[in-house]
């Protein structure tokens, strides 16, 4: 029976291409399953030969896309051609595979026509006569026709006849495409499938398909994506009817499917001096089947630390899609919270009314009108804030990734008038946080990350600001090394620092260098850096510090696990190593 056995080994496989390019033999090699199943260990004779037999048509079609039309293949089985072998007769065993491929010269573009073309259209540089002719450009270039003219209203467009020539005494593709753009179309009723307790009149409103108007596939798309950021489908299709309803209208037909209503998370995160903290969120996504989320978020911080005590908090918040436009979200907040720390203890209380409204995927901005207040003790004494404030923001994310990114930028800016009663100060809170991203290399092994951080309060004295209004630095968020909150402004009496409060100005400054090691481990070089002043960062109320570590990272797939351990280089509110553990990027 052992001799019986047919041998599955395959000892050799050998490519090669006539000319030696590197890129070419790249392309040959990439597309040849039978190097996929030498790579998974899959040596069945009679599967390598029918990978083998399909090989001719993956490597003539991956030089096609490089511009190579005169191409001679030859798979060699053990010396035999593999499509000389029948199918149902693999040999017993396979020890060697050669494949041999002679790319023939390169074929550039002759005569190459779309026609007729949307106003105001674009093709493809690579689609021009002279320039190479790689069979993608073709199709690239139909697409991005087709697309115009959907964009013009014209969702029916279609390509009427293509003609595409290889002249191969002259290596010259000549391609010539006419294209049917059809009726100009209006978009039509919006029909929805698949809800159950969300409401239809609701999925129309949240949707914001402008029926009547000119058909655009950016529209669609736009009311596609309003649906999904609501977080209630798992998933959601907007298509255009195959039929048009007289004179010029396309209805569009949604098939959703809804999430189950409940969400649950848990979050921890370990640093040595900080302590455990601990959150808990829990989130309705659709109360009252018309979008609205109530979600409930707590979190208990430095739980362990021997800086300060235990600080906590509770919000509730109750959002509402699409109620002044079909980008525009309303809510509700409510939170309370409690703060322990080295040198003053409170509890605030902030009640608020939010609007958000999206521009774009990478743009949002965000408004409202909030009453806070926030009583407490401090080695001063007592003191009791109260304020109304208007705060603004904007967002514009151009991060590839959110939790891992290796290319783009992240701004968010905020300001906040507030007017105070009593004992509280009126004026500006602003904020600025930037941040920056570069691959260096190539496939992002190496990526740059820089960060800034700035914030001032104008108007009030500092004692008349509401303290989590002020500035302090130190700790995962500013500065890694550095105690959390350990650089702030310290109130004297007489020539005696009495306790310590944050400042009204504030910077802050990070770098890091990320470098992946394998595909889900990584390790990071940083250097963090603070200042915090009273109205400038000169005299004597201004100070700085630094941190500088080493992290580690591994990749879940939702985001990296992170492991940071810093220590001070400047400044004097930190001495010894400090450790950070949390999820996703410190930025």
């Amino acid at each position: 029976m052992l001799a019986a056995s047919p041998v599955l080994a395959l000892d050799r496989l050998d490519i090669s291409v006539v000319g030696g390019s590197e890129a070419l033999t790249k392309a040959v090699t990439d597309a040849a399953m039978v190097r996929s199943l030498q790579e998974q260990g899959q040596t069945d004779p009679q599967d390598l030969l029918a990978a083998a037999r399909s090989d001719y048509a993956h490597i003539l079609a991956a030089l096609y896309a490089k511009g190579y039309y005169s191409v001679d293949i030859r798979i060699l089985i053990d010396g035999r051609e593999a499509a000389a072998i029948p199918a149902l007769e693999a040999p017993r065993a396979i020890s060697t595979i050669r494949i041999q491929v002679d790319p023939g010269p390169p074929f550039r573009f002759g005569q190459v026509r779309i026609a007729p073309l949307a106003p105001g259209t674009d093709l493809p540089e690579g689609f021009r006569t002279g320039a190479p002719a790689e069979s993608g450009q073709v199709q690239s270039a139909v697409d991005v026709a087709i697309a115009a003219w959907r964009e013009a209203g014209h969702a029916k467009a279609f390509v009427g006849e293509e003609r595409v020539l290889a002249d191969h005494a002259a290596r010259r593709i000549d391609a010539d495409v006419s294209l049917t753009p059809g009726p100009r179309l209006r978009f039509g009723p919006l029909t929805v499938t698949g809800e159950q307790r969300m409401r239809e009149a609701r999925i129309r409103k949240i949707a914001g398909l402008p029926e009547g108007e000119t058909f655009s596939e950016t529209e669609l798309r736009r009311a596609e994506t309003r649906l999904r950021r609501t977080g209630i489908f798992s998933s959601v299709a907007l298509t255009e009817d195959d039929q048009i309803t007289a004179p010029d209208l396309l209805g569009i037909s949604a098939a959703v499917v809804e999430q189950k209503p409940r969400r649950y998370s848990l979050g921890v995160e370990i640093a040595s001096l900080d302590g455990l903290s601990l959150s808990a969120a829990w989130l309705h996504r659709n109360l009252l089947g018309g979008g609205e989320r109530l979600g409930i978020k707590g979190e208990i911080t430095n739980i362990g630390t021997s800086l300060s005590g235990i600080d906590y908090g509770l919000e509730v918040t109750l959002d509402r899609p699409a109620t002044l436009s079909a980008d525009t979200s309303a809510g509700l907040v409510l939170s309370y919270r409690h703060e322990d720390e080295i040198d003053y203890n409170l509890d605030a209380f902030s009640f608020g009314l939010r609007f958000s409204h999206v521009f774009s995927e990478q743009l949002t901005a965000r408004a409202g009108l909030t009453y806070d207040t926030a009583t407490g003790r401090d080695p001063g004494g007592r003191f009791d804030f109260r304020n109304l404030s208007l705060p603004a923001g904007l967002t514009w994310d151009r991060r590839d990734v959110a939790t891992d990114p290796t290319k783009g930028f992240y701004i968010d800016a905020t300001a906040k008038p507030f007017l105070g009663f009593g004992t509280t100060g009126s004026g500006l809170r602003a904020t600025l946080d930037g941040r920056i991203y570069r691959s260096l290399g190539s496939g992002g092994r190496f990526v740059l990350a820089a960060r800034a951080q700035a914030g001032a309060v104008f108007g009030p004295a500092l004692l008349e600001t509401p303290r989590s209004d002020l500035f302090f630095s130190g700790g995962g968020g500013t500065v890694r090394g550095q105690p959390y909150r350990s650089l702030g402004v310290a109130i004297t009496r007489g020539f005696r620092p009495q306790f310590l409060i944050g400042g009204n100005r504030f910077l802050a400054a990070s770098v890091e260098l990320r470098a992946s090691v394998t595909e889900r481990i990584g390790v990071v070089g940083f250097v963090d850096w603070g200042s915090i002043g009273v109205d400038g960062f000169a005299g004597d109320l201004a100070n700085s510090h630094a941190g500088a570590g080493l992290g580690l990272r591994y990749d879940t797939g939702l985001g990296p696990i992170r492991l940071d351990v810093a220590a001070p280089i400047s400044g004097t509110t930190g001495d010894g190593v400090q450790i950070y553990v949390g999820l996703g990027q410190s930025f």
